[in-house]
């Protein structure tokens, strides 16, 4: 909308990604905090409350009455302000939004069907949600695909030169890229805030790639790829930091609300989608290394257990280790903060280091 008035009514500022970038931001941020006290109030009276596994730390049973879905409210604010702020025309606009409701609408049919069912196992089952997650992905795929300018070429990190073109092999690997992002925020979403501010902190580094492979004389100075059009994702990226750090407002320890898998499934698939339309798809390890660190312990606990019927960690995924050593709750979130912080630091070098 922003643009337009750019356009039809010669409003230079709105010309410009990064002033409506931080528009989106605030933007984002107010409706948040608007609406998540009356979203709580809603579901307090509702018991749309997270039903606790009957395996987790027994810290964890005084959260039952704490109510879940606040992906919604977050992901709603952040919609609003990117069609508000955003050039809606744009395909790279567009296919970030489907990418996001899709998720957010399979991550809403889990929370419902824990929330009424009144367990945390009534939701869908593994092969459900898989199928639904791959789905998705790969409608956002055919998008970037068939849509974009979005090449097929593979990059690793602090190489400036692709090493292949994946051809038509690139859906499969972006599908891997937001279903394997998706489940991982999902699985890191256990503690008061935790998945929160590495989720803004991948955001922000994305957001930083994305903007310079949009820009032909950023991109062509740091040896990027160039992504025409992608510049335009960041005002995307932007609204949903901003509704990330109003709903941390609720979120943070004790918290008010949980995000649900309405919230850290989109997530999830959205910084895969950020990862893939920058081309770094590699580099999303080091960026969102806590998300990995946290689906790595779950998969060495179920492999370690499965093949020797010995346990690595004392719960999985790891926060709940460190739970169970008597951590407090408070400590193993700001420590996982600050591993995010330098994780991302160490990943920005690679805007110069190639």
């Amino acid at each position: 909308m922003l643009y337009f008035l750019y356009q039809f009514a010669s409003i230079n500022l709105f010309q410009y990604i990064t002033v409506r970038a931080g528009l989106a931001f605030f933007l984002a941020f107010v409706l948040t905090i608007y609406l998540m006290p009356k979203f709580i109030k809603w579901a307090q009276s509702q018991n749309a409350n997270q039903p606790i596994y009957s395996l987790a730390p027994q810290t964890h049973q005084k959260k039952s009455k704490t109510p879940t879905m606040g992906g919604l409210v977050f992901f709603a604010a952040a919609i609003i302000a990117v069609l508000i702020c955003a050039r809606i025309n744009n395909f790279f606009v567009l296919s970030a939004m489907t990418c996001i409701i899709l998720f957010g609408l399979i991550g809403m049919k889990d929370d419902l069907s824990k929330i009424l069912g009144k367990n945390n196992s009534a939701g869908l089952t593994p092969k459900a949600k898989m199928l639904a997650q791959i789905g998705a992905s790969a409608i956002v795929g055919i998008m970037l695909y068939f849509l974009t300018d979005l090449d097929t070429d593979f990059f690793i990190p602090f190489y400036k030169y692709p090493l292949f073109d994946m051809k038509l092999f690139a859906l499969v690997f972006w599908i891997l890229v937001m279903v394997s992002s998706s489940n991982a925020v999902n699985l890191t979403d256990g503690l008061d805030g935790l998945a929160t501010v590495p989720s803004i902190l991948s955001l922000l580094s994305l957001g930083v790639f994305v903007y310079v492979g949009g820009n032909a004389v950023l991109s062509g100075y740091l040896l990027l790829p160039k992504i025409g059009g992608s510049g335009e994702v960041v005002i995307v990226a932007t609204a949903v930091m901003g509704s990330l750090v109003g709903f941390l407002w609720f979120n943070c320890y004790p918290a008010e609300i949980f995000m649900g898998d309405s919230g850290s499934l989109s997530i999830g698939a959205f910084i895969g989608y950020m990862a893939i339309i920058s081309k770094n798809e590699i580099l999303l390890i080091l960026i969102g290394f806590v998300f990995v660190l946290e689906t790595v312990s779950v998969i060495l606990q179920v492999g370690s257990f499965k093949t020797r019927k010995k346990r690595i960690f004392l719960m999985a995924p790891i926060h709940h280790h460190f739970e169970v050593k008597g951590w407090p709750e408070n400590k193993i979130i700001v420590r996982f903060w600050i591993i995010s912080l330098m994780s991302n630091l160490l990943a920005l070098t690679a805007l110069k280091v190639r």
